[in-house]
């Protein structure tokens, strides 16, 4: 570790960060830092999202309800299984973000190299481990039986091709570490132009493809990561990235433990605040799947309409991290504090904009997804029961993300973790034995404030008044 900055130095600017209306507005020059990360990165989430989307969409209406319901029983499976990689991203794009900002060349290959090969070893042993286990693990989680079938080879093909899914996710996160926003973009215009067109083609069997009915979306996702990855590969070195896999880059992969031992102590407390996550939606999913088909369908509906509206949070979260980790290597803590009521502000704008959308236009974006008018009616109450909670859950991640970027994970970590463990779930099971299936959903909204109000206690009377230190 580097010197330290004694948090005294930014009191000021920290101390107005969850009082926006008090103060004046932030300067615009970090208004348009925080533009120039989050245009092209919610586009980016949003192509990363809408490859899934579209899948669904395609097998919505031409599969049917059952179609739907049989992808969305391994949503929680397969976010399970990406949310160590998730950490692992995380944790390496803020060391990445604070050598970038030091302007050290040399360790962010080296970061780099060591993350890309942990992920690809660790994509190897779910794809040999989860490929044989598929459909245990999918009737362990009391998938229904009409549709276990179907989500059995939706899951096994999904599974096998982790180790592509896996690196994709950590070049991207790596990337937008050294400030690089718009290769993402472009790596998931290409994937999800292929999966666009594929997906369809695989489900009619145009142009002599083989018909191959629900399994046709993960069959498209793999094709479309592969191929954007061979792209995103010849792009880097065409334009000489400094994460371009050259000879320079090449020598870097490996595994340093050093390095390890530090993308860890950052990503894996977030790998198992995304774990904590993924266990309450399987745990959610299970309580759902006791109201049969239909729920089931709808749970994937209303995730896949959520997760869009989420979008602005999170790249505004991300956005944060890697700002802060770019400010404190570059020896700028003095704007953290700007930087986390930037971020507060843009989330209310943002995230609440999409939230207002959501409800006057939920009954028609349910109906892309789902043709049975029950199945709507069902999806649309839920959707309105939790929908305006993801405002909520923006302004904790902004608190979160930024203190993450100074090292300090375990407490951000443990809050996350408590909300989800021991206020969601414990919630969700009790409101469903009095409202049904609307008390489920009803306790993201609890689980959310809760989280804001811990993660802002934690904020403003501990974490502000500690030294910053670079890793």
């Amino acid at each position: 570790m580097n010197h330290g900055i004694p948090m005294n130095t930014t009191t000021t600017a920290r101390s107005s960060a969850m009082n926006p209306s008090d103060h004046p507005a932030p300067p615009p020059v970090l208004w348009k830092v925080y533009m120039a990360f989050l245009v092209p990165m919610i586009i980016s989430n949003i192509l990363q999202a809408l490859s899934g989307t579209v899948n669904n969409i395609y097998l919505g209406q031409m599969l049917g309800v059952s179609a739907m319901a049989a992808v969305s029983a391994f949503f929680p499976v397969l976010f399970f299984l990406i949310a160590f990689m998730i950490g692992m991203g995380s944790g390496a794009a803020v060391l990445i973000g604070q050598a970038w900002g030091a302007r050290e060349i040399g360790r962010v290959k080296a970061i780099a190299g060591t993350t890309l090969m942990v992920g690809l070893c660790a994509g190897l042993t779910v794809a040999l481990f989860g490929g044989a286990f598929t459909e245990m693990m999918l009737r362990a989680l009391g998938t229904p039986a009409d549709i276990l079938p179907d989500a059995t080879a939706y899951a096994r093909i999904m599974l096998l091709a982790t180790p592509g899914v896996f690196v994709f996710l950590l070049v991207t996160s790596m990337l937008r570490g050294v400030g690089d926003t718009t290769t993402p973009l472009k790596t998931l215009l290409i994937s999800t132009a292929v999966g666009l067109l594929l997906t369809p083609a695989l489900i009619r069997g145009w142009a002599g493809l083989p018909r191959m009915g629900v399994a046709s979306g993960a069959y498209a996702a793999v094709v479309s990561y592969l191929i954007a990855l061979s792209w995103t590969a010849w792009y880097l070195l065409r334009k000489k990235h400094v994460l371009a896999p050259d000879a320079a880059f090449m020598k870097h992969l490996r595994i340093d433990r050093g390095i390890l031992k530090k993308v860890l102590l950052v990503g894996l407390p977030t790998a198992l605040s995304m774990i904590t996550i993924s266990v309450a939606e399987i745990a959610v999913l299970f309580l759902v799947n006791r109201y049969g088909s239909q729920a089931t369908a709808a749970y994937g509906a209303v995730n896949q309409i959520v997760s869009y509206v989420q979008f602005p949070a999170i790249s505004i979260a991300i956005t944060a991290s890697i700002l802060g980790a770019q400010a404190i290597g570059g020896g700028r803590a003095h704007t953290l504090g700007k930087i986390a009521r930037t971020g507060i502000i843009m989330n209310v704008m943002l995230t609440g904009s999409l939230v207002l959308l959501g409800y006057l236009f939920s009954r028609s974006i349910i109906g892309l997804f789902i043709t049975d008018a029950a199945v709507v009616n069902m999806a649309q109450t839920l959707l309105h029961i939790m929908l305006w909670s993801s405002v909520i859950m923006g302004m904790s991640m902004v608190l979160s993300g930024l203190m993450r970027a100074s090292g300090s994970v375990f407490a951000p970590t443990a809050i996350a973790m408590f909300a989800i463990a021991c206020i969601e779930i414990p919630v969700a099971w009790v409101l469903s034995s009095t409202y049904g299936l609307n008390g489920i959903w009803a306790a993201y909204p609890v689980a959310f404030l809760s989280m804001l109000a811990m993660q802002t206690s934690y904020y403003r009377l501990v974490w502000r008044k500690k030294p910053i230190r670079r890793l």
